[in-house]
């Protein structure tokens, strides 16, 4: 998805590892929470609350999820899930554009 309408934005920055993680959370008129955002590139640990969905919407990255040895690669037009309470690691070797879905 390209676009979404009908949202409330938080319009102060969520701001992450120094600034290689640059969000802004937003909740649709159905009250389903999301977030948007740039990853620098970076090697970084993420770790969940929720489970989550990364939608690639730009760049590449690999991941590792808590407890698994192999990494798995991701570009623009692919998503991943994270379960919850849960930590992953990130690699991104192209500035990822993304859209985080909660829940």
């Amino acid at each position: 998805m390209t676009s979404y309408d009908n949202v409330s934005l938080t319009t102060t920055a969520n701001v992450y590892f120094d600034g290689r993680c640059v969000s802004h959370s937003f909740t649709l008129a159905d009250g389903t929470r999301k977030s948007a955002g740039v990853i620098f590139p970076a090697a970084l640990t993420f770790g969940t609350a929720a489970p989550e969905t990364m939608e690639i919407q730009a760049g590449r990255c690999r991941i590792r999820l808590a407890g698994a040895d192999e990494w798995q690669e991701y570009a623009a037009g692919e998503s991943f899930s994270v379960p919850g309470d849960s930590t992953f690691d990130i690699e991104v070797t192209e500035l990822l554009d993304y859209v985080c879905h909660y829940g």
